[in-house]
């Protein structure tokens, strides 16, 4: 009989980001099939990375107040539970539904409310676990959602190259059989109990301290950095920079998560050695030279380049975040983690929306439109460039909040 260890719950963690990657990063590799089959414009796209991400939102609160009530366990059975039925919904419900885009609203809700209860759940369980380099383990973790995205979306490109568009719906299917697997890990691994409530640290405190909402600003912007290049690379790569579907998926988003996971990984192994306030400022600098590069530079090849390189640029973003504050709050517990996931949800939730609902605007602009034509741009060439431009004031306010943070840290020590 198999004995298990927390080094199979450490396991049983990375599959559950690696699920996160499924249920957050397989639908807009699809977008482009939703658009053709269904008739759906950037907006309605962009609003269904809202349902996705708003709902994540709203499964976080309920999460930060009930989780410990409800216990690790089965928590994380009910968040791969839901995850699993939301991908196989996602492959039936639209061609079950008169209106096939409310069936892929609904989809999207089911597997949002297991993404959303991974996000508060995971990390917490992992930084219980016994151990040192608490900031290079968090890291470390985040890399598999990372590795699970490049595993999406390559496995994602051949499938449908290989099986056709036709036969898309069976992809979702294929990929809920993780969830599957992982929810039986999770029922056996072995778990520790949260920070019991008299020892957390108090809700009031956190709120009403400086450092605490310098950290949600960087969650939010963090969230939002990551995912608005995420989320559209796929559209914009072959939309916007007229490069075919399966090369623009492996070159934009592929690369993406290939850098993005090697840039975790990178500081699980060696960020003990890395000033992690330093890092994320030279993140957020690198972040706006990419988001800049894929708007300006007319070089499809290059801008798909950067659309990638940003993938480096925003690896630490969310992890670093969430390890800075728990160094600053090392009981602040499952409500801390919750409110931060809320915050970087939000981000993720709103930056990708504001991306598409900006390009459908522009498009509406005859001025900008006819100006776009002079400079050998299609409207929605015109329009997924305008959209991501918007979209560098999340990096720009993250490098703020950083340097914010450092000069609340040097007033608190003098």
């Amino acid at each position: 009989m198999r004995k298990y260890t927390y080094q199979h719950t450490l396991h049983a963690c990375y599959l559950g980001y690696i699920t996160q990657a499924i249920v957050n990063n397989l639908a807009p590799l699809l977008f482009i099939i939703f658009q053709t089959e269904y008739h759906l414009s950037f907006e309605m796209l962009g609003r269904l990375i809202l349902l996705n991400f708003g709902t994540q939102i709203v499964t976080d609160i309920l999460a930060a107040r009930y989780l410990d009530e409800i216990g690790y366990r089965r928590a994380a059975v009910l968040a791969h539970a839901c995850s699993a039925l939301g991908l196989v919904s996602l492959g039936i419900l639209p061609r079950l539904f008169s209106s096939a885009y409310v069936g892929l609203a609904t989809a999207v809700v089911i597997y949002a409310v297991g993404g959303g209860i991974i996000e508060v759940l995971i990390s917490p369980i992992a930084e219980s676990l016994p151990g040192e380099a608490k900031a290079a383990t968090m890291s470390l973790l985040h890399s598999f959602y990372c590795w699970g995205q490049v595993g999406v979306v390559s496995i994602t490109t051949l499938l449908l190259k290989v099986l056709g568009a036709d036969f898309w719906f069976l992809l979702p299917i294929l990929w809920a059989l993780l969830p599957v697997y992982n929810l039986f890990e999770f029922r056996k691994v072995p778990l520790l109990d949260p920070i019991a409530k008299e020892e957390k640290t108090p809700f009031k405190q956190l709120f009403t301290s400086r450092v605490f909402g310098l950290a949600l600003l960087l969650m939010l912007s963090a969230g939002a950095s990551e995912l608005t290049m995420s989320q559209w690379s796929s559209l914009f790569a072959e939309k916007g920079l007229q490069v075919p579907k399966m090369v623009g998926d492996l070159l934009g988003p592929c690369l993406f998560a290939v850098f993005m996971g090697i840039g975790r990984t990178f500081y699980g192994i060696r960020g003990e050695k890395v000033p992690l306030q330093a890092a994320l400022a030279v993140s957020a600098v690198l972040c706006l030279i990419c988001y800049g590069v894929t708007v300006f530079v007319q070089i499809p090849l290059v801008s798909l380049f950067a659309c990638a390189l940003c993938g480096l640029s925003v690896s630490l973003m969310w992890p670093g975040t969430l390890s800075l504050t728990a160094q600053a709050y090392p009981k602040g517990g499952t409500v801390m983690f919750g409110v931060l996931a809320i915050c970087g949800d939000l981000g993720g939730a709103i930056g990708p929306w504001l991306a598409g609902w900006v390009s459908d605007l522009t498009q509406k602009i005859n001025k900008l439109v006819l100006l776009a034509e002079v400079n050998n741009l299609s409207p929605d060439q015109l329009g997924l460039k305008t959209g991501l431009f918007v979209a560098m004031v999340f990096p720009l306010l993250l490098l703020i909040g950083v340097i914010l943070l450092k000069a609340e840290q040097v007033h608190s020590l003098e």
